[in-house]
């Protein structure tokens, strides 16, 4: 997803918002089940389910075709979702086309790959770089033009959360400089079109974090971890522990881990909770059902699901609210068994030594 094309001369100040922006609605309750307290705590009083990259992310190489439906970060794949009982969307803001970076190219330019919205035009071959560095030609069952940060307030269901993560290369050390200019566009982009939709920013990249976090005060920010799963030359990249630490340090409000992290490392979720911090996690063991009644248990706030249909499914058939509704964040499990705290605290022991092999 691109932004709409901002001059840096229109760019607001740092302590600077426009004045069409409703910042006594932002500041004190989000929609839909999050709130935002005094002094900048972050409450999530329901267990929510975010759509990864919309309806889920593509897996072009999978044997499953649920994995290559509808185009990822796409109008269509981020409506699709709203359809379903969820409560955001995450989707990526930058990033890379092929051998050039979103940020290399113009508006114009961005939008001439992929399918085209004039019927008429015929759009740039879009490809994708895996893991192993194979190259594939990126085809799903339902393609969608690329779009920008304010076609997706414009066109996406307003009571859909926008969880938008802020991309950035992990091999390319920025200057602040940089971070301030493309962090400050974004922001103006939202302000504009936010409107009463809840927002809630999260990056890899922990200056971006801290910067995003003292740019502005509305919404909140998590800083995204892979939980220790893989090393990075930023040593704040590189455990949970780090994460909390970068957290408190940075007044951010919340993490979101790599589930596996997590399930290795479960103490992390203790410690995060009594910091007052939020706790989000996102992975392939995020469309297992069982993964994500364990992750309820464990006290983690929300998961960001590729599958969401089937996790949506699951979680209202596993996780209800108590009789005295939704209000007061209590929420009680269904359709599966209780476990005690010893049998708990047994398969938390048991999960870290069965991923670890």
């Amino acid at each position: 997803m691109a932004l709409k094309a901002v001059h840096v001369s229109d760019v607001p100040n740092l302590d600077q918002v426009p004045d069409n922006a409703s910042l006594s609605l932002y500041s004190t309750r989000f929609p839909r089940g999050v709130e935002m307290g005094r002094g900048g705590a972050y409450r999530i009083p329901k267990f929510l389910v975010i759509g990864h990259r919309g309806h889920g992310m593509n897996v072009l190489q999978s044997s499953d075709k649920r994995m290559r439906a509808i185009k990822e970060n796409s109008i269509a794949s981020f409506n699709a979702a709203s359809s379903f009982p969820i409560d955001f969307i995450e989707f990526d803001v930058q990033g890379t086309v092929f051998e050039r970076r979103i940020t290399e190219l113009s508006l114009a330019e961005f939008l001439c790959y992929g399918p085209q919205s004039e019927p008429s035009k015929q759009g740039n071959t879009l490809l994708r770089k895996t893991k192993d560095g194979k190259i594939l030609k990126w085809d799903v069952d339902t393609d969608d033009p690329l779009c920008t940060l304010q076609q997706a307030f414009q066109q996406v269901e307003p009571s859909l959360g926008f969880n938008i993560e802020l991309k950035f290369d992990d091999h390319i050390v920025y200057q602040p400089d940089y971070l301030i200019h493309v962090i400050q566009a974004i922001l103006q982009v939202v302000f504009e079109h936010a409107k009463d939709r809840a927002i809630l920013f999260s990056t890899f990249q922990p200056d971006a974090a801290l910067l995003v976090r003292k740019l502005q005060t509305t919404f909140p920010v998590f800083f995204l971890t892979n939980g220790g799963t893989e090393i990075y030359y930023d040593v704040r990249r590189n455990s949970l522990e780090e994460a909390i630490k970068l957290c408190l340090e940075g007044g951010l409000q919340g993490i979101v881990s790599e589930v596996k992290g997590v399930f290795r490392n479960p103490g992390a979720v203790t410690q995060s909770k009594e910091a007052n911090l939020s706790f989000l996690t996102y992975g392939k063991l995020n469309n297992v059902p069982e993964a994500v009644y364990v992750q309820h248990l464990m006290g983690i706030d929300g998961v960001i699901v590729d599958l969401v249909r089937e996790i949506t499914e699951a979680v209202s058939e596993m996780i209800k609210p108590s009789e005295a509704g939704e209000e007061d964040g209590k929420l009680q499990a269904a359709a599966k068994p209780q476990f005690s705290e010893r049998e708990l605290a047994f398969l938390l022991k048991l999960i870290p030594e069965l991923i670890q092999h």
